[in-house]
């Protein structure tokens, strides 16, 4: 199993290509202050980020032929530790905590999205968003 995994943070981008358990290719593509001054928010920093990274990938000549791409998960609704298959809903509650927190997390799902929606057959996923832990705190 191929798996691509995406973990954006404030000024870089950390990724890994794994053949099953074996570690194939591990980078972190730093960003300027003068590259991200450019955005006014995190959101709009999608685009470059998921182009920087496809860039990486074509440099490392690794076909774009995942089974499975995994982002950061980003700050969606209170979620207990795991691994969580991204829909349209997680995507939509995404955006949703962008507005609340602007945080470079929430690029790991949607930029995991995007990309295995390219790709016949693959699925995205988050593990362990930066809202875990927060179920007990938000619970009445």
């Amino acid at each position: 199993m191929l798996i691509l995994v995406i973990n954006p943070g404030s000024t870089s981008t950390k990724i890994a290509v794994y053949d099953d358990e074996k570690p194939i290719l591990l980078r972190t593509i730093n960003h300027s202050a003068e590259e991200l001054s450019q955005f006014d928010d995190v959101l709009e920093q999608q685009s470059f980020r998921k182009q920087v990274l496809l860039n990486e990938l074509q440099q490392a000549h690794l076909p774009m032929n995942f089974d499975a791409v995994i982002g950061r998960g980003g700050l969606v609704k209170p979620l207990e530790g795991g691994v969580y298959e991204i829909n349209e809903q997680m995507v939509i509650d995404t955006h949703s905590g962008i507005a609340m927190h602007n945080h470079a997390c929430n690029l790991g799902c949607l930029i995991a999205y995007e990309i295995a929606l390219e790709i016949p057959g693959c699925r995205a996923f988050i593990a362990d968003p930066g809202v875990v832990g927060m179920l007990s705190i938000s619970a009445p």
